[in-house]
């Protein structure tokens, strides 16, 4: 076998100036596309997507001193609430990406933050845009951004968003049963609860076959009860063929756990 240079993929930050004229920091992160994070069309499925958003989201934190157990100890626990993306395509099996991430200006109750990918030659691929809440990890009563005071300064910076807002989804009266699946030990993270990026699997895996290979060109989801292991979500969705819309519902018995929107060409 020839000796072959491993090819090396580099995390870094890049700095931009916001409206206090304060430097924020923007997170950079190559990553290669694995065999295992895409489904039977080559292409990254949506739960791996949403997994590594979300990781990188981390991440982030992590390399600024803040990570999941310094917030525990704090007091604090960041959960994911709404997000939205817009696909120009989705990145396909071993090709290399960068992603990019930083936070924007918070609402009163959510945190901001906003993702771009690319390929390496700088074709934008996917922009992302999500809503994060911080919350007291014993009492699961909301904090407001205003009084998250560890990481400073709190950015006054935004970029305009070329998906569907992070807002309310409007759930259709008729809604078809498709099926129910369990909450189980792997689905569940260190928080004790549905991981956010396993929601990217139960939307897909619900539908019918032929919506499955569909051409994806947004996805958003809001995030409304925290499923945990034991329990059953039972799917619902409605087929909008004329606006090429499908809206997911997932319950456990009354309480609605997600609500999910997936648009196509």
């Amino acid at each position: 076998m020839n000796k072959k240079e491993v090819e090396s993929f580099k995390e870094w930050y890049e700095f931009v100036k916001d409206e206090n004229a304060n430097e924020i920091p923007v997170f950079n992160r190559e990553v290669r596309i694995l065999f295992s994070q895409c489904s039977e069309n080559g292409k990254m499925n949506l739960c791996e997507l949403l997994k590594l958003t979300s990781d990188s989201a981390v991440e982030d934190y992590a390399m600024r001193g803040m990570t999941w157990r310094v917030l525990a100890e704090k007091g604090y626990a960041i959960l994911t609430s709404r997000q939205s993306y817009h696909f120009y395509r989705l990145p396909e099996t071993d090709e290399k990406i960068l992603l990019t991430t930083w936070e924007e200006t918070p609402e009163p109750l959510q945190l901001i933050r906003r993702y771009k990918i690319s390929t390496d030659k700088g074709e934008i691929l996917i922009s992302g845009h999500s809503a994060w809440l911080v919350v007291n990890p014993s009492t699961r009563r909301i904090v407001r951004p205003s009084d998250f005071t560890l990481r400073q300064p709190v950015p006054k910076y935004t970029v305009d968003f070329d998906g569907i807002p992070t807002g309310k989804i409007a759930v259709p009266e008729k809604l078809t049963v498709l099926n129910q699946r369990p909450i189980c030990f792997t689905d569940t993270d260190s928080n004790g609860h549905t991981n956010n990026s396993r929601y990217g699997a139960f939307v897909l895996d619900c539908l019918p076959v032929e919506y499955q290979k569909k051409n994806f060109t947004d996805f958003r989801i809001n995030y409304s009860k925290e499923a945990v292991k034991g329990q059953m979500l039972q799917m619902f969705a409605s087929f909008d063929d004329e606006s090429k819309k499908i809206t997911i519902v997932g319950k456990n018995g009354e309480t609605t756990c997600f609500e999910a929107e997936l648009y196509y060409v």
